[in-house]
C-alpha cells in the first residue's frame, strides 16, 4: 500500500507525464470515422508535409483496406453529346459544341451496351459504368432500356454504376429495383466555387439526387475534379461536403481537368501529379471506408505517380481505353502497374 502510494505520487509529480501521452496520442492515425471535418483542418491535411500525409493514409488504408485489393471500374458512354448542362469542362455539352466538334450520338442498344460490359468483365472489370449526357432522367422508353442495361450488367455476375443526371425518389427506386449497385453523380467542387463552373444546375440540385439514390438503397457514388482554377480552400471544401455526409459516399472518383479543345477551359494547365497524389491522400484519411477511385486525368501521370497514388491510398481506377470522350490508360499497362506495385485486381465475384 505504502510503496503503490509513492508511486502514484512520484507519476503525478513528473513533469513530462501529459507530454509523452500528448504526443503517443499524436502519433496515432486517425482510424475514427468523422462527418464533423472543419475547413481549416481539410487544408492542413492538404498542406502538410508530403511524406506525413502519405504516413497517415497509408496506415488508415491498411487498417480499413487490409487486403491489398485494387477495384477496377469500367466506363462506358451510352448516350454521347447534346447535354444541355453548361459544365465548363464538358465537351459533351450542347453550349460548345460547334467548338469541341462533339457528334451527338443516340442512346445505344442494350445487347451493344452488355457486349462491351462482358468484354469488361473478361479484362478484369468488376464494374461496369454507364454514363449518359442528360441534365435528368425523363420517364419512357430510353429510361426503360437504362433498366434493362442495369439488369443485364448484373446478369454478368458485375456491379452496376450509371450516371444519368437528376434523378427523382421514383426514379431512384426503380433503378434500386433493376439492381443498381451505384450511381454517380459528382459536387465537381465546392460550393463557393461551383457558379465559376456550372450555371444550369445548383450544388442543392446536386445534394438532393445523392440524397434520392441513398433512400432507395443504392450506393453513392461522388467525387470531384481539381484544377479548374479553384484555391486549395475549394478543393477542402469540396473534401469537406463529401466527408460530411453520412454515411460517407461508398465512391470518390478523383478528377484532374483534362482541358479539352474547345470548352472553355481549354488553356488551363494541367494539375501538377503531386497535387493529385495530395487529394487522393486527403480523401483517403477523411473517408477510410470509402473506395477512392483514380479517375479522369490519370492518363498524363507517369507510372512513379500512379504508383504514389496507389500507395496514398487509391483503391479503384477506372479501366480501358476510353473515359466517356476523353482518353484513358492501356489496360493492359494498368495490370501490370497493379502487379508490380504488389497489389491485386478485385475480382468480379466479389460484386
Amino acid at each position: 500500500m505504502a510503496w503503490s502510494l509513492v508511486t502514484e505520487t512520484l507519476e503525478s509529480l513528473n513533469p513530462f507525464k501529459g507530454l509523452i501521452c500528448q504526443e503517443e496520442q499524436e502519433s496515432q492515425p486517425r482510424t475514427t470515422i468523422r462527418h464533423d471535418w472543419k475547413t481549416s483542418e481539410i487544408v492542413d491535411l492538404l498542406e502538410a508535409p508530403l511524406f506525413d500525409l502519405l504516413d497517415e493514409a497509408r496506415t488508415i488504408h491498411r487498417h480499413h483496406h487490409a487486403d491489398g485489393q485494387v477495384q477496377l471500374a469500367s466506363l462506358l458512354s451510352i448516350k454521347t453529346g447534346a447535354c444541355p448542362e453548361d459544365c465548363k469542362y464538358c465537351p459533351q455539352s450542347a453550349h460548345y459544341a460547334k467548338k469541341t466538334g462533339l457528334e451527338r450520338e443516340s442512346l445505344l442498344d442494350v445487347d451493344d451496351v452488355l457486349s462491351k460490359a462482358a468484354l469488361a468483365r473478361d479484362a478484369g472489370a468488376s464494374r461496369f459504368c454507364m454514363g449518359a449526357a442528360w441534365r435528368q432522367v425523363k420517364d419512357g422508353p430510353d429510361f426503360d432500356k437504362v433498366l434493362d442495361m442495369v439488369r443485364g450488367v448484373r446478369a454478368l455476375e458485375m456491379e452496376a454504376c450509371v450516371t444519368l443526371g437528376m434523378v427523382t425518389k421514383d426514379q431512384a427506386n426503380r433503378l434500386a429495383d433493376a439492381g443498381l449497385t451505384a450511381y454517380n453523380h459528382n459536387l465537381d467542387t465546392s460550393p463557393e466555387f461551383y457558379s465559376e463552373i456550372i450555371t444550369t444546375r445548383t450544388y442543392d440540385d446536386r445534394l438532393e439526387t445523392i440524397a434520392n439514390v441513398r433512400s432507395a438503397g443504392v450506393e453513392v457514388c461522388s467525387g470531384g475534379i481539381i484544377g479548374m482554377g479553384e484555391s486549395i480552400e475549394d478543393r477542402a471544401r469540396l473534401l469537406q461536403e463529401l466527408a460530411t455526409l453520412d454515411p460517407h459516399p461508398d465512391s470518390v472518383p478523383i478528377n484532374a481537368l483534362v482541358p479539352v479543345p474547345g470548352t472553355p477551359l481549354e488553356n488551363l494547365s494541367r494539375v501538377e501529379p503531386l497535387e493529385l497524389v495530395r487529394m487522393v491522400a486527403a480523401a483517403r484519411v477523411l473517408m477510410p471506408t470509402s473506395f477512392v477511385r483514380l479517375s479522369a486525368g490519370r492518363e498524363c501521370l507517369n507510372r512513379e505517380a500512379q504508383i504514389l497514388c496507389l500507395l496514398a491510398g487509391a483503391n479503384s481506377i477506372f479501366y480501358g481505353e476510353k473515359l466517356l470522350t476523353t482518353a484513358n490508360n492501356d489496360a493492359a499497362d494498368d495490370r501490370a502497374l497493379i502487379e508490380e506495385a504488389g497489389l491485386r485486381i478485385k475480382p468480379a465475384c466479389d460484386s
